[in-house]
């Protein structure tokens, strides 16, 4: 038997060569390196400008300024003029030759849409631009400031970012206590710390002139408020006792809350005396019973009236269906005239539902004061008040 050859099976793998795209190779390579001369370029440039005096004109119009200039901010009280209103100032200036092209200004419950810009003129243009602030309450509030600051000719502006915090109390100026009017109404509590400590509460609360350096009690401090000229005064004996002369009552709600969460106070005795507040209070509480009395006087006519157009209504039909055209006029005429009786009673019982509501409405809010002083309230002239943390 002849050997038969088996048929051989060659296997042949074609390999395609993997081709490399070389242009894109070649721009991922070179942009690190475009990216790391610019960089160069840039330090390089603030390098000049900070070792020249002054900028060029052709850097400050690409933007180019010292790289050691600063954002300085400053607040100060003004009283205001003939022309303007007492208010706080706040201050924005750089620390060299630059100029501040424009201002925006971020703060809530301060500004009309809680943002306020600053764009002075090309004529106008300085390093420092001074903007009035008004605060409606004795709320901190943080101001979030951008500034565009570079020279006359840029066209080009850095922008600083930056953050100031406004006191609660910073429409309070310094004033001298022999001649402001001292308040009728009067808060009094003792506290055991440090007179240092309340010192320390008083810069960073108030808006002073200079931090006041007191080395012990007894201490006064008096301030006028800007929004209506009304005098607070701070006096502090050896003792740790605290009197606060006001005859704004939020305003010294506003300020034990205040000290009493710097100074981490959980229970604090206090005695108030709101005379002038009292007086009011009691006329409303009258107000509210002869409300109360109204309004059950004319529950109770209404319901005899009713019962009367009730009864009139039946008269008047039953003199129709008799044919009794006298009587069924006279009934209708009298049951018209009730009618209109009814709906002034009404009218009237309306306007004293909303007196009521009013004086009601007086009556919280003199609690929702009581208890900005954290305590019981007894309107008996003089109030004692334990104070705690709720």
């Amino acid at each position: 038997m002849e050997n038969q050859r088996l048929p051989s099976f060659r296997q042949e793998t074609a390999w395609e060569p993997s081709w490399i795209n070389v242009e894109a190779e070649l721009v991922r390579v070179a942009q690190p390196r475009k990216t790391n001369l610019s960089e160069l370029k840039t330090i390089k440039e603030f390098k000049q400008a900070e070792l020249r005096p002054q900028v060029s004109e052709p850097d400050g119009q690409m933007g180019v300024i010292p790289a050691n200039t600063q954002l300085q901010t400053a607040l100060s009280v003004t009283l205001g003029s003939e022309t303007q209103a007492a208010h706080v100032e706040l201050s924005i200036s750089t620390s060299n030759d630059t100029i501040i092209r424009a201002i925006l200004i971020f703060a809530e419950g301060i500004f009309e849409g809680e943002s306020h810009v600053v764009h002075p003129s090309a004529q106008h243009l300085t390093g420092r631009i001074r903007v009035p602030i008004s605060p409606p309450k004795d709320v901190p509030v943080d101001l979030h400031i951008k500034a565009f600051v570079g020279y006359k000719s840029s066209v080009q502006f850095h922008v600083f970012e930056l953050t100031r915090q406004l006191p609660r109390f910073s429409m309070y100026v310094l004033s001298n206590p022999a001649t402001a009017p001292e308040p009728v109404s009067h808060v009094t509590f003792t506290i055991n710390e440090r007179v240092q400590r309340v010192v320390l509460w008083l810069n960073q609360n108030f808006l002073l002139p200079e931090d006041t350096e007191v080395q012990s009690a007894p201490f006064q401090i008096c301030f006028t408020s800007l929004r209506d000229s009304g005098t607070l005064l701070l006096n502090m004996k050896p003792n740790g006792e605290i009197t606060l002369r006001t005859d704004d009552i939020d305003l010294a709600g506003d300020i034990i809350q205040s000290m009493a969460s710097f100074l981490a106070i959980e229970d604090l005795p206090v005695e108030a005396n709101f005379p002038k507040y009292f007086d009011h209070l009691r006329k409303v509480l009258v107000q509210v019973d002869d409300s109360h009395s109204v309004h059950q006087k004319l529950t109770a006519d209404m319901a005899d009236q009713s019962n009367l157009i009730r009864s009139m209504l039946v008269q008047a039909e039953d003199a129709r269906l008799m044919r009794d055209m006298k009587n069924m006029k006279k009934r209708y005429t009298e049951l018209y005239d009730l009618n209109k009786d009814l709906i002034n009673r009404y009218k009237i019982r309306c306007n004293n539902h909303t007196e009521l509501l009013n004086n009601l409405k007086c009556v919280n809010q003199a609690i929702q004061r009581a208890g900005r002083l954290r305590g019981m309230w007894v309107v008996t002239g003089k109030v004692k008040l334990y104070v705690g943390q709720s």
